[in-house]
């Protein structure tokens, strides 16, 4: 891990590899951090950029990842293909996160509104003409490409040709959901700001940091 290393700029997210041997840490000015068998292939963290990076994701052989800013700008690595970015598109909303199709090798990219903006991606619907509670904070897809869930701050879960398996919405929470994480197609974990886990359908509990 990077406890008690002093960075530039704080981590925003993580991405796993294909075997689960290993995980990128990424930082808000996109510098890259590679632990176990993830392999560095590129970084923005000498860049100055237009907008902080917000999130990333990993090819699925595992050979590149992408990440994107909060305006859209999408940065690709490796074997990871540009298709497209919203980085010249003026947002409703700020990008919050991206997800990979699997099945195509495109990609996602989710606004604070729950706008969706595929590329390279089938487009299953979206929250962006709808009024939230709260905004979305992080999506994730399922491993076959098949459908997607968004998350909101209070835990709501929007669910996108994917079974709804529950969720945080009408909890009151200690701090707020931060990100989701998909296992297979019929479950998945969310994660609060103080590190609390819940888990929804076939995803089980292997403890938290809250």
């Amino acid at each position: 891990s990077l406890a008690g290393k002093t960075l530039n700029k704080p981590i925003v997210c993580m991405a796993v590899t294909p075997d689960g041997n290993g995980y990128w840490l990424l930082g808000q000015d996109g510098g890259v951090f590679t632990f176990g068998d993830a392999q560095f292939y590129g970084s923005t963290g000498n860049l100055k950029l237009n907008e902080p990076v917000v999130g990333m994701a990993a090819t699925p052989d595992g050979k590149g990842y992408w990440f994107v800013a909060s305006d859209g700008g999408v940065f690709s690595y490796g074997n990871a293909q540009f298709y497209g970015s919203t980085g010249g598109t003026r947002l409703n909303q700020p990008i919050v996160g991206m997800a990979v199709d699997p099945a195509t090798g495109g990609y996602w990219l989710v606004a604070a509104d729950g706008g969706i903006f595929s590329f390279n991606a089938p487009f299953y619907g979206s929250t962006g003409n709808i009024h939230l509670n709260q905004p979305i904070v992080g999506m994730a897809a399922a491993p076959t490409g098949s459908g997607y869930r968004l998350v909101s701050a209070d835990g709501g879960i929007f669910s996108f040709n994917l079974p709804y398996e529950g969720s945080e919405g009408a909890t009151r929470l200690n701090q707020p959901i931060v990100g989701m994480a998909a296992e297979g197609t019929t479950g998945y974990w969310l994660v609060a700001q103080d590190g609390g886990v819940f888990n929804f359908g076939s995803a089980g509990f292997y403890g938290s940091g809250a």
